[in-house]
């Protein structure tokens, strides 16, 4: 069989459906620690923690931006992580097939190993880059050639799954092909920026994954 691109997939939006879980969170924090930003959520969709306080709150007294980051982490520890339809069986299918994939994300390990738990992942990706492995999140491409790195293949040979504009640019900044999964975003508004635009991953097949391997 012809050599296939290396999966790398995002993890909330993309295999977990979270991210309107996350909209109250950050809806309410916005609002509570007074944003100013109008649809806050939306802004900082894919950005890692650390990032969002430095960027929009690095301006508030350190008690504050204290009590915002554990009230997140507290979020984090407790939200649910439904599956997106089609995401475990589309891992399995590639797995079977004997794709190498890597889970590349901004939410942090501890989760993460709650999702792999709870689905019983254990096993099914090649290496997990989380925020705790970060230093400059997405957008930036770090994220993604950290892990290219950890499998010794290059970004060219990557096939990255992103729903956030911030993870989309990051996947593209870093030389990969990007397929976008419109569940956070309108299809239309993707189009142009990635290589396929799905809703999820119901009905997608291997020889899906093939074509886009070429």
């Amino acid at each position: 069989m012809k050599q296939v691109k290396t999966a790398l997939f995002d993890f909330d939006g993309v295999l977990v459906d979270t991210e309107p879980i996350y909209d109250v969170f950050w809806n309410a924090a916005g609002i509570r620690y007074q944003s100013g930003i109008p649809d806050f959520t939306a802004v900082i969709k894919g950005t890692i923690l650390p990032d969002i306080l430095k960027k929009y709150f690095s301006d508030r007294p350190r008690e504050e931006v204290e009590q915002l980051r554990s009230e997140a982490i507290a979020y984090e520890q407790t939200m649910p992580l439904p599956a997106l339809p089609g995401s475990l069986e589309f891992l399995s299918l590639l797995k079977a097939h004997g794709v190498r994939m890597g889970l590349v994300t901004s939410s942090d390990s501890a989760k993460v190993e709650r999702a792999i738990v709870l689905y019983q992942l254990e096993g099914m990706f090649d290496t997990m880059v989380t925020a705790d492995r970060i230093t400059k999140g997405k957008p930036a491409p770090m994220c993604y050639l950290l892990a290219a790195s950890d499998l010794e293949v290059s970004p060219q040979d990557c096939l990255v799954f992103e729903d956030s504009f911030n993870g989309i640019k990051a996947g593209t900044s870093a030389g990969m092909r990007v397929i976008g999964l419109s569940t956070t975003n309108p299809p239309e508004t993707l189009e142009d920026k990635v290589y396929r635009v799905i809703p999820d991953f119901r009905g997608i097949t291997f020889d899906d994954y093939l074509e886009w391997s070429k």
